[in-house]
């Protein structure tokens, strides 16, 4: 099992940092046998399937130019997460995006979500104060500042910072949590590796940090609960985790259903968030073969659940046939609520079986369902493994029935990709690409047609949203 780095800021697992890097080599030293040495051939022989159209593709602009992250929307905008901050898209037309600003305040990798005119944006690697702009310190400085930034983007050309909230090992992701009488939103902080050296980061860490923004003051912005949701300790022994648990590296929130799926390095977990300020953790599940639990989706009803391993922390190759269809995969778990809580029942994985060859980071990560209501599609990225459109109406069979997989192997005008998030919005699908951008992909498959007629306002992936065709 890898030590814990000596700062947080490569702590990601969602990116192509150093720590993750040295992580996944660590964790694949065992893991490969002779036969890992097998030709490094071409995953396909097209970049798309035919169900699969790129209509779009706008570079990284000079001023943000580091590796790009997650993703928010509202309206006909985009908002792109960077290592250096983050840029606001006009996506009024999908096909011709346009860039309307640039924010640098750099921060670690920048995960976004949105409410109305505010944007907040994750920061975990130490900076000297919460400004933007200012240097890096090491995490040993008590001083140092991590947590969450507030910015208003009322005026998308010149978004305002407005705030800044410091949390325990500062944010690795954050998830939008609305309230019921709307008067603020709930954000969930999720963030890990403790040490004792880190003054700001203490062990144990099997907590999150809630902070509540009030909307007519977003500058009083405060944590108002710190729920431990791991009172005896999560997962550290389990032979293969990349990190035992120390926390939660992503939370997503279903509030039409009162749920919560958390993904926290060793274990998944359920939790009843009907009072959202106190969750309440209602089943936890181990799967020998997670490496580290990274995301969770919620199907439309509820039923099931997809959850993700990012196996060598998005750092190595394992859409390989060495390693196999289970592992670096998706977990799709049906979910019955059971007495006073929930229980999950294990159903099947999904991995993409377009093998990547040694050479290609490739492992499950962020996505979305394609909102067609009754049946259950998602699109997700799998790193230097592209973008898949799975169909799991059939949680025991899941299978691809799209992709696009950007390859310079395949086809040497296009440079490679690396996709970080790929989400469904408004009939297209956006992937936030770490090396190529923002690309843009129109879904052509008859059986996805019905999502093209629910349309959303807003959109935070880690934020559910109930829907109904027309809605």
């Amino acid at each position: 099992m890898p030590a814990a780095p000596p700062t947080r800021a490569g702590r990601g697992l969602r990116g192509a940092t150093a720590v993750a890097l040295t992580a996944a080599a660590t964790l694949f030293v065992g893991l490969l046998s002779p036969a890992a040495a097998h030709a490094d051939t071409p995953p396909s022989d097209s970049v798309t399937s035919d169900n699969v159209e790129h209509i779009a593709n706008v570079p990284k602009p000079a001023a943000v130019s580091n590796t790009n992250s997650d993703l928010a929307f509202t309206g006909d905008h985009v908002i792109g997460g960077n290592y250096d901050g983050f840029v606001i898209y006009d996506i009024s037309e999908p096909a011709d995006p346009q860039i309307i600003s640039e924010v640098v305040c750099p921060g670690g990798q920048g995960d976004v979500s949105v409410s109305g005119d505010l944007l907040y944006f994750a920061v975990d690697s130490p900076r000297a104060t919460d400004e933007c702009g200012a240097p890096a310190v090491p995490v040993t400085d008590p001083n140092g500042f991590e947590g969450v930034r507030i910015f208003d983007i009322s005026d998308k050309a010149n978004p305002q910072y407005v705030a800044a909230v410091r949390t325990d090992c500062g944010s690795h992701t954050l998830t939008l949590v609305p309230t019921e009488d709307g008067a603020s939103d709930l954000i969930y902080v999720s963030s890990y590796a403790p040490s004792v050296r880190f003054p700001n980061c203490q062990p144990p860490h099997d907590k999150i940090s809630i902070i509540e923004v009030p909307l007519d003051d977003p500058a009083s912005a405060a944590v108002i609960n710190e729920p431990v949701l791991f009172p005896d300790g999560g997962n550290h022994d389990q032979p293969g985790l990349l990190r035992p648990t120390e926390g939660c590296h992503d939370i997503t929130v279903y509030p039409a259903k009162n749920l919560a799926a958390g993904a926290c390095m060793g274990d998944g977990i359920i939790m009843d968030i009907s009072d959202p300020v106190n969750p309440v953790v209602t089943e936890v599940v181990q799967d020998e073969n997670f490496a580290f639990w990274h995301s969770a989706t919620f199907t439309n009803d509820a039923k099931s659940v997809l959850f993700t391993d990012e196996l060598g922390g998005g750092g190595a190759a394992t859409c390989t046939e060495e390693i196999g269809p289970e592992r670096g995969a998706n977990a799709i778990y049906t979910l019955k609520e059971d007495g006073d809580g929930h229980s999950l029942e294990f159903a099947s994985y999904f991995k993409i079986d377009r093998h990547q060859g040694t050479q290609q980071n490739c492992v499950a990560h962020n996505g979305s369902l394609i909102p067609v209501p009754g049946q259950d599609f998602f699109v997700q990225s799998w790193y230097q493994g592209g973008v898949s459109v799975i169909d799991f109406n059939n949680p025991k069979k899941p299978r691809e029935i799209g992709y696009f997989d950007a390859d310079s192997r395949i086809d040497p005008d296009m440079e490679n990709g690396s996709t970080w998030s790929a989400y469904y919005y408004n009939g297209y699908v956006y992937s936030s690409d770490m090396r190529r951008g923002l690309d843009v992909l129109k879904l052509t498959d008859p059986r996805l047609r019905a999502a093209e007629r629910v349309v959303f306002d807003e959109f935070n992936p880690q934020t559910q949203p109930n829907y109904r065709p027309g809605r």
